[in-house]
């Protein structure tokens, strides 16, 4: 009997799922290792500092075998975890990760410079939405509810906890991304952002209507 999939809490053994299926979403959406020399670079800035932060944030889809095929992961206070970003997790990773002595001349150098300067992620703006997230699914999983399962149950954590908005930065290029953002309520936020990107916010009431 096949079990179905299903939201789960994530649990440590998942990290390697997670910083795969990171890699194969990263680059505008799709698999980021036709571009980048060490796209492990990726869940090293964008995933792994959530989960090992910030566990009882983090959620996966679970195919129904134990295998995580999708999560979501983020903060509840964006200004603290960029501090603890740059005290606890930043010296796991420089040495794998350096960072470029000058202007980024790669891809690769370009994501290393964002790892090393977590403070980037504190925007005056933002304020009113202290949280944010990242959420990643293979593309076999996607267009089938899992998603806005995935947010509902991160949605529910941060009103649990008191957190009243959260926002997220997607690139501008990833148009499923922008639509789905649409549909689970976000709206685009005015702040200082680079062209390529765009930041959107929703507050976190009544995630059980999405």
């Amino acid at each position: 009997m096949t079990e179905s999939p299903w939201i789960r809490p994530y649990r440590r053994e998942d990290r390697p799922a997670l910083d795969d299926i990171c890699v194969r979403t990263a680059h505008n959406g799709q698999d980021s290792r036709p571009h980048y020399a060490d796209p492990a670079v990726f869940p090293a800035t964008f995933a792994a500092p959530y989960v090992h932060l910030e566990p009882e944030l983090a959620f996966v889809l679970d195919d129904g075998t134990g295998r995580a095929v999708g999560y979501i992961v983020g903060t509840a206070d964006t200004a603290r975890f960029a501090r603890t970003f740059r005290a606890a997790w930043l010296p796991l990773v420089a040495g794998r990760h350096p960072e470029p002595s000058g202007p980024p001349v790669t891809p690769d150098e370009t994501i290393a410079r964002l790892l090393h300067h977590p403070e980037r992620m504190v925007v005056p703006e933002l304020a009113a939405w202290p949280a944010h997230l990242h959420i990643d699914l293979l593309p076999e999983w996607q267009g089938r509810g899992h998603g806005r399962r995935l947010m509902r149950a991160f949605l529910r954590a941060l009103r649990d906890g008191g957190v009243p908005a959260v926002h997220l930065v997607m690139a501008t290029a990833n148009k499923p991304a922008r639509a789905f953002y649409d549909r689970m309520g976000f709206e685009e936020i005015d702040a200082p952002m680079d062209d390529s990107v765009v930041c959107l916010g929703r507050t976190t009431g009544d995630p059980d209507r999405l």
